[in-house]
């Protein structure tokens, strides 16, 4: 109940965003394998980032 308020950190704010592209993606992969492919990009993008933030600890 403490940590309802806490403020989410930048990391998980990424993998956050992360996951909901890769759900996105998923989900146009059935109807639009274009803009699945864009939407898997970004989210690759994010997980590049995200890897930067760890080297950098």
């Amino acid at each position: 109940m403490f940590g309802l308020f806490k403020k989410k950190t930048k990391r998980e704010l990424l993998q956050k965003k992360y996951e909901q592209l890769l759900e996105e993606s998923y989900k146009l992969s059935h109807t639009d394998r274009k803009a699945s492919d864009l939407k898997r990009a970004e989210a690759e993008e994010i997980l590049n980032e995200m890897e930067k933030m760890k080297d950098d600890e």
